[in-house]
């Protein structure tokens, strides 16, 4: 797979919740954003626990709108976020930048930048 198609797939198995699947296209020493409660996780323990809270106090839900990559090789994702509360009520419908860097074909790191 190629990174555009690899990044689609986690997108997909975030949404379904299907840790597991989005965790296997991750170094086991990923850096990855706590874009909910601030700070950055390290490892994929880390991010399993953080989705684990995360999804156990809000549902969010994101869609891969656009791609490019730039000359380091890192892909920029224009994502479409929307998350609401466990009853359903809107808490925030964003578009963002998801900065992905890749390491053997394997997410190393991924930033958020948020769109003004």
């Amino acid at each position: 797979m190629d990174k555009r198609e690899t990044l689609i797939s986690i997108y997909r198995a975030f949404n379904a919740r299907d840790i597991d699947s989005v965790l296997s296209a991750m170094h086991l020493d990923v850096t990855w954003p706590n874009g909910w409660e601030g700070g950055v996780l390290h490892g994929q323990t880390a991010v399993r626990e953080y989705w684990i809270r995360q999804w156990a106090e809000i549902n969010p839900h994101v869609d891969p709108i656009e791609f490019s990559t730039d000359t380091a090789g890192r892909v920029t994702v224009e994502v479409h976020q929307v998350v609401h509360d466990l009853v359903g009520n809107l808490i925030a419908d964003v578009m963002v930048q998801h900065v992905y860097t890749f390491v053997d074909e394997l997410i190393k790191s991924m930033e958020i930048n948020h769109k003004s």
